[in-house]
């Protein structure tokens, strides 16, 4: 054997709810990050357990996402959600009977939103995590937690508890859903200062995870680079990411997903179809958004309006090949460094979750030919970071250097002219609640949803959709509302005037950390 690979997947999104509206848009991201990505890899890891194939991968499950796919509310909505998408197809097969071509893709999103919607009420008894659960009792997954909120830590104040909130409550959170404290952590963005493994120590987590330069330009040098782990100065074991697995996989342009034979992202019926026809599977309030249903592939270096139609078992094919490749460059890469190590190399692959049917439609089948390559070979094993440290629980010691996974590398993405104005009130949100907590131990009902409002405003999503000017109003939007809500209960708990109508009402919409 060559060497170890690594697979870690980050699922996360913010924690998005509305039941004051029947129809919200921003919570379809849930939506369809449940059924691009999280059912169809979990109906591929089944698949793989039904045929013998031996596969390991480490997922981020964070507070938020655990929270919202245990939510009876977004579920409720999610079954509607499901029930549209097969009513849109069932349509589509219709209106495009004329099409040899068109038909037969509008009958391959018919059985593809049907096999889901029967994995989801079957195998998942309708909640994502059990299928999660079940691939962490095999042994296939690990399991790891996130901060609370998904909170871009070196930006937050750790004198007034902050950090260690978002931390504790991580722990608390994987506790409550999945039945045991969380070995790793997935620091949102990557990001990482120096001194912050003495908290993750003290919570009991055991690793997590860097961007390449994260560790290379840590203290002293590590002598493998970002092809072994190393223990921080708490004895915190951190992995580096390896860039050229990585860009391997995610980049739209070097790597697999611009292939001309993949569908293509952004060319939806819910844009091309006539307003009258498709107005019933779009917002209500006549704003075109995606459906899934793409009948385009990528094509190559050609505007949306020239796309070529999609072919499902071309691109299919084009998995085992990338999927091939993919696994000959690992065996050569670890050829290459194994002539200067004393131990078996380690490539790291983290990713967005998202990355895989989301983004990359095709993604998970690549997963699954990957993992059957990988199985069938034998050259080099997958692996969880829990088993590599039991094969080597001796590992060099370095300070990580601070960094994060973001452009350019460091914390600019969360704090520009563009959205720096966020940290005042966050910052003075802390102190505030740190004041309260203090005179007003008696309430704890305010002081939670206080302290629920900070940390919902904290998330690290809406800092960065500001500055990609992606769903920049929402995020802007979202961040006012912690604001005002956190201190109009300040004010009420100071005046003595709880109004239980509101705070009920708080505590149903943001029902996170119960």
């Amino acid at each position: 054997m060559k060497g170890y690979w690594m697979p870690v997947l980050h699922s996360h999104l913010p924690f998005v709810k509305h039941p004051e509206y029947e129809y919200f848009l921003e919570e379809h991201w849930l939506f369809e990050a449940i059924t691009e990505t999280y059912i169809p890899l979990l109906m591929r890891f089944k698949k793989l357990e039904e045929e013998g194939v031996d596969f390991r991968i480490t997922t981020s499950i964070t507070p938020p996402l655990a929270y919202m796919l245990s939510d009876r509310l977004l579920i409720e909505k999610y079954k509607k959600y499901l029930d549209k998408m097969l009513s849109l197809t069932e349509k589509e097969i219709k209106r495009t009977r004329a099409s040899e071509t068109f038909n037969k893709l509008a009958n391959f999103y018919n059985k593809l939103f049907t096999e889901i919607k029967d994995f989801f009420y079957g195998f998942l008894n309708q909640n994502v995590l059990n299928g999660y659960r079940y691939f962490e009792e095999k042994g296939c997954i690990e399991i790891i937690t996130c901060n609370a909120t998904h909170g871009f830590l070196p930006l937050l104040q750790p004198e007034i508890q902050s950090v260690e909130r978002q931390i504790e409550l991580a722990v608390k959170t994987h506790e409550k859903f999945f039945g045991k404290k969380p070995k790793g952590i997935w620091l949102a963005e990557c990001a990482y200062y120096d001194g912050l493994d003495s908290i993750l120590a003290k919570h009991g987590i055991e690793y997590f995870f860097l961007d390449s330069h994260g560790l290379i330009f840590g203290k002293p040098t590590p002598r493998y680079g970002v092809f072994a782990p190393v223990y921080t100065p708490s004895k915190v074991a951190a992995f580096g990411r390896d860039p050229e697995s990585s860009k391997q996989v995610w980049s739209a342009k070097e790597g697999y997903p611009g292939d001309p034979n993949y569908r293509d992202f952004y060319r939806d019926i819910g844009f091309d179809l006539e307003f009258d026809y498709i107005k019933d599977y779009i917002s209500p309030d006549g704003i075109r958004v995606y459906t899934g249903i793409k009948y385009y592939r990528v094509t190559g270096d050609v505007d949306l309006a020239h796309k070529q139609p999609y072919d499902p078992d071309k691109a299919k094919e084009m998995t085992k090949v990338h999927a091939g490749h993919f696994h000959i460059s690992r065996e050569k890469q670890m050829e290459y460094l194994g002539k200067f190590m004393d131990r078996l190399p380690l490539i790291v692959s983290p990713y967005d979750a998202e990355l895989f049917g989301h983004w990359w439609f095709e993604g998970p089948e690549f997963l699954y030919n990957l993992f059957k390559e990988i199985d069938k070979h034998k050259q080099f094993k997958a692996i969880t970071p829990s088993e590599y440290l039991n094969i080597y629980p001796e590992n060099q010691v370095i300070r990580p250097s601070p960094s994060s996974w973001g452009d350019k590398g460091y914390y600019e993405v969360w704090i520009n002219p563009k959205n720096h104005w966020v940290y005042r009130y966050l910052h003075q949100m802390e102190r505030d609640l740190e004041s309260l907590k203090s005179k007003y131990n008696n309430n704890q009902r305010v002081l939670k949803q206080l302290e629920v409002q900070l940390l919902l405003a904290q998330s690290s999503d809406w800092t960065f959709l500001i500055t990609t000017e992606t769903a920049q109003q929402y995020a802007t939007n979202r961040l006012k509302e912690h604001i005002s809500h956190f201190y109009t209960l300040k004010e009420q708990l100071e005046m003595g005037k709880i109004d239980k109508e509101y705070l009920k009402f708080l505590e149903y919409k943001y029902s996170i950390f119960g």
